[in-house]
C-alpha cells in the first residue's frame, strides 16, 4: 500500500534559522530551551517532572536533528540509530506564520511580502474599522493593538460582554483576530463578522483572519473554546494537496488543515478539540485510509496552549504525551507507506513576547518507504512536499528537492 502522511507538530522548532536575526529571533530554540528548562527543574508541573523524555521521537531522529541544527544535543535527548531517516529543514518563505510554513511544506513557498499591522495603538486603519463596524452593525470595537489572545480576553472580556463591542487585535504575524463571547455575542455572528473582515483585509494582503470565541463570565473563568476558525487566503500556487486532488487522489485533512489551505484541495476534513483527540482521529483515519491516500494533520496545542502562552512545562508535557502515543501510529504504517513528522515554525516558550520564532524544523521519516539513513539539511520546507509528491507518483513540483531516490 502506497500512502503518504504529513504530521505537523505546530511550532516544534529546533533552533534559530540562519536568518533568525532578521526576525528578532536569533538564539531561539523551542525544543532545546524546553529541554534546558526541564533539566534545570523549571519543567515540572502536575503532569511531569525531571528531564525531557522523548524516546520515540529520538528513535526517529529528533535529538540528532536538533543537534545538527544548533550544534548542541538538548539535555535529555539522545542521538538516533544509524538507519533513522532524519534531517532538518530551513524555511525560505517570507514570514514565520502558520500558512506560509504549511504551504511551503506542501511545495509552495511564499515569495511575496505579507501585510502587517504596525505595533502602535491604535494599530488598525481607521477606514478598515469603520467599514467593519458598519457591515457588522457593531456599537464599536475594543483592543486595536498587538496582544496575547488570552491576556486581552482577560483584560477586556467583561467590557466586551457589557458593551457588545468585539475585541479586535493582532500580533507580529500577518493576522487580524476577533475575540467574542460565544453566547453573549453569538458564535455564528462572530464567524460572519470574520468573513466580512476577510474581504475587507484582502487589499492589505493580510494572511489570516481568526475567529477567537470564548466562554465564561468573569476574567477568572474566561476560556477560549474549540470553535476557533481561521480564514486564510488561497495559496499562490497549487499545493501538494491540490495536485493530488486534481489527479483523483484521496486527501484527508486532520485538524485545522482545511482552514490553513482555505479548503483548497483539502478533501475530507475532520477536527478535534485537542491533541489527544486529534491523535485518536489520526489513528482512526489511518486505519481507514486506502491506497494512494494523502493524510495531512496538524497538532496545534503545542503552539496555542504552550508556545504562545510561554509555558515550557506545559510544552514539555505535551511533547512527552505525543511521544508516548507515537508507536500506536507507527504500528499502522505498511511497507509502502511514508510518514513525515515535522513542524511549521517555532514558538519558543522561553522567548520574549508571545509570537512565533523563526526556526529550523525537524524532518523525521517513518514507514516502510522511508529513506535508509539521514537526509541531512534540507534547504527548503518544500523538499518535504517534493518528497511526498514523488512517493505518491505526482509529477515534480516547481519547488524543492526530493530526499527520496528517483524511481
Amino acid at each position: 500500500m502506497t500512502r503518504a502522511f504529513l504530521i505537523v507538530l505546530d511550532s516544534v522548532g529546533i533552533g534559530g534559522a540562519a536568518d533568525a536575526a532578521a526576525f528578532g529571533d536569533s538564539g531561539s530554540d523551542t525544543v532545546g530551551h524546553v529541554a534546558q528548562a526541564c533539566a534545570a527543574g523549571r519543567g515540572d508541573n502536575a503532569e511531569r517532572s525531571g528531564p525531557l523524555r522523548l524516546p520515540n521521537l529520538c528513535r526517529l531522529g529528533l535529538g540528532s536533528a536538533a543537534e545538527a541544527s544548533t550544534g548542541h544535543l538538548p539535555p535529555g535527548l539522545v542521538r538516533a540509530p544509524a538507519d533513522a531517516a532524519w534531517g532538518f529543514a530551513s524555511e525560505t518563505s517570507n514570514g514565520k506564520d502558520t500558512p506560509s510554513g504549511h504551504w511551503e511544506l506542501c511545495g509552495v513557498p511564499v515569495s511575496f511580502d505579507w501585510g502587517y499591522f504596525p505595533e502602535t495603538q491604535p494599530c488598525f486603519p481607521r477606514e478598515l474599522m469603520e467599514k467593519l463596524v458598519e457591515a457588522g452593525r457593531l456599537p464599536g470595537w475594543l483592543g486595536d493593538r498587538h496582544a496575547s489572545g488570552t491576556v486581552i480576553i482577560e483584560e477586556l472580556g467583561a467590557e466586551h460582554i457589557e458593551s457588545g463591542k468585539p475585541i479586535i487585535y493582532t500580533s507580529a504575524d500577518s493576522v487580524l483576530q476577533i475575540a467574542a463571547h460565544e453566547e453573549h455575542f453569538g458564535l455564528e455572528r462572530l464567524l460572519s463578522l470574520c468573513e466580512t473582515a476577510r474581504d475587507l483585509v484582502d487589499p492589505l494582503n493580510i494572511g489570516r483572519v481568526i475567529a477567537r470565541p470564548f466562554s465564561g463570565e468573569t476574567p477568572e473563568t474566561f476560556r477560549r473554546t474549540a470553535n476557533r476558525r481561521d480564514y486564510s487566503v488561497l495559496p499562490p500556487e497549487p499545493t501538494l494537496l491540490r495536485r493530488h486532488t486534481d489527479r483523483g487522489g484521496p486527501v484527508i485533512s486532520v485538524g485545522k488543515i482545511g482552514d490553513i489551505f482555505a479548503h483548497d484541495g483539502t478533501g475530507r476534513e475532520v477536527k478535534a478539540p485537542d491533541n489527544d483527540a486529534m491523535f485518536d482521529l489520526l489513528l482512526s483515519e489511518t486505519k481507514a485510509a486506502g491506497e494512494n491516500t494523502l493524510l495531512v494533520a496538524n497538532f496545534v496545542d503545542f503552539d496555542v496552549h504552550f508556545g504562545h502562552r510561554r509555558d515550557p512545562a506545559g510544552y514539555a508535557a505535551a511533547l512527552e504525551h505525543f511521544d508516548r502515543r507515537l508507536p500506536q501510529f507507527e504500528l499502522l504504517l505498511g511497507p509502502g507507506d511514508l510518514a513525515v513528522i515535522t513542524a511549521d515554525h517555532g514558538c519558543d516558550p522561553t522567548w520574549k513576547g508571545s509570537d512565533h520564532t523563526r526556526e529550523n524544523v525537524p524532518v523525521l521519516a517513518g514507514g516502510g518507504a522511508r529513506p535508509d539513513g539521514p537526509v541531512g539539511h534540507l534547504a527548503s520546507f518544500a523538499d518535504v512536499g517534493q518528497s511526498l509528491a514523488r512517493h505518491l507518483g505526482i509529477a515534480d513540483m516547481p519547488h524543492g528537492q526530493s530526499f527520496l531516490s528517483a524511481a
